[in-house]
């Protein structure tokens, strides 16, 4: 009794593989008899005459890299190739009802397709079947990371739009031999954003296709031309690198408040240039590399800069003036004066007594005190004055040196209060002018960034 049951239970998966062979053997059988008497190196058409048409389809996944110094894109796209292989063909009836096989790419006839502006392999997947189904249609899908020459457009950047071309062509059949056509529509192929990963640098804007013939050795190549147009989205840049400069810029204007003849203004314009210069060299590598032409930022920064050292030059030639003023002040000095009229000690006193009496008509015609120098008889003696006149011319001169020392002052520091007025306006009609100058400049900036995103 137990050895009829465990024969009964050994049987059962003998009758299930056995069930199974016949679904293996069809699926062997079918790809054998396929390929039995292949030529994966002949075109698959039973008249010759005939063209293969191919069905391309194109899914764009991502942007990956953009080098404007290379003038390099690469991109990562989904591609299909469909067409119809004569030799590849069943009926399923025959074969168990398979409809569709996977067959290998190296051991049946593979489209010679290539893209015109590839210039570097990728590092793409290997994708080594392809699906067959019974009435010899070929699916070769795979994924592709594509490293393809694009004349980028750097001068308006971040605000820049890039226009990238993928040609699809035979590299050897003409059109009467291989010919290309689009398995989707153009307007679904372009407006398909579905399977873009949105959340990178860069925003799809569309995918255009066309068709075209190129005519070469009196044959016409087919080509499918599809053009990536893609929009950099600018907020990064923006934010890491304009609005710090326009902050700096900001502070570097409201620096002219500043009082001209304080010393920390030079200082503070300095400290702004040196800051902006260290800022600029710590975000090289955030400014797009390319030989062609200089991007717009660039010289967005270059006049920055420019306008840093003449704001710098402006304080200083109004600081100098200041000083040139002070300079002359203290070579012209009353006191300088006095020492050359009064010093010699050779002098007699009649010279003396002529100076006194001529500094006081002096100091008498500017609205002074006057002076009676006339001797009383009745007072003093003659003997008593010829005494006493040298302390009194002494004292004379002193007096008048005094007064002259102390007009002179209020003199000078009026004149250096009308000095000071006088560069505090200078500074300001400088100032408008930096204004205007910076004015202009940044409109004229913003309107070529505005024109360029909006083409």
């Amino acid at each position: 009794m137990i050895s009829i049951l465990w024969l009964l239970l050994s049987s059962a998966p003998l009758a299930e593989q056995v069930a199974d062979k016949p679904k293996r053997s069809a699926l062997n059988q079918l790809t054998r008899t396929l390929l039995r008497k292949y030529d994966c190196g002949v075109r698959p058409v039973q008249n010759w005459t005939r063209p293969t048409l191919i069905h391309i389809d194109l899914i764009l996944q991502s942007v990956l890299d953009v080098d404007g110094k290379t003038q390099q894109v690469t991109t990562s796209i989904w591609y299909r190739q469909i067409w119809t292989d004569e030799f590849l063909v069943w009926d399923p009836e025959e074969f168990d009802g398979i409809t569709e096989i996977s067959l290998s790419s190296d051991a049946i006839w593979v489209p010679d397709l290539i893209i015109s502006e590839f210039v570097d392999v990728g590092e793409s997947p290997a994708i080594p079947y392809v699906y067959v189904n019974s009435s010899g249609m070929v699916k070769n899908n795979k994924p592709i990371q594509v490293v393809s020459a694009c004349d980028l457009e750097l001068y308006a950047f971040p605000f820049d739009k890039q226009n990238c071309t993928l040609t699809f062509r035979s590299w050897l059949h003409s059109v009467n031999e291989v010919n290309l056509t689009l398995w989707r529509s153009a307007e679904e192929i372009a407006n398909d954003q579905k399977s873009f990963m949105d959340d990178g640098e860069w925003e799809l804007l569309s995918v255009p296709s066309r068709y075209w013939h190129l005519r070469l050795d009196d044959r016409d190549y087919a080509h499918i031309q599809f053009n990536v147009l893609i929009r950099r989205r600018p907020l990064l840049y923006v934010v890491s690198l304009l609005i710090p400069s326009i902050f700096l810029m900001v502070v570097d204007v409201i620096s002219f408040y500043l009082p001209p003849n304080s010393g920390t203004r030079i200082t503070f314009k300095t400290s702004i240039l040196l800051g902006y210069t260290v800022f600029r060299v710590n975000l090289m590598n955030e400014m797009p590399a390319t030989a062609i032409r200089t991007p717009l930022i660039g010289v967005f920064f270059a006049v920055c800069m420019a306008l840093l050292v003449l704001n710098l030059s402006i304080s200083i030639f109004v600081v100098k003036l200041l000083h040139h003023n002070e300079k002359e002040v203290k070579e012209m000095s009353v006191s300088a004066c006095l020492l050359d009229k009064y010093g010699s000690s050779s002098q007699t006193f009649l010279e003396s007594n002529f100076t006194s009496v001529k500094t006081l008509v002096d100091v008498d015609q500017c609205g002074g005190y006057e002076f009676d120098l006339a001797p009383e008889e009745d007072l003093l003696s003659l003997s008593e004055l010829q005494e006493s006149a040298p302390r009194l011319e002494r004292l004379l001169q002193e007096v008048v040196a005094l007064r002259l020392y102390l007009q002179e002052g209020e003199s000078d520091d009026l004149a250096q209060a009308d000095w000071v007025a006088l560069c505090c306006k200078v500074d300001i009609l400088l100032f408008r002018v930096y204004l205007f100058i910076l004015v202009v400049y940044a409109s004229t900036l913003l309107l070529l960034w505005a024109s360029w995103s909006s083409a």
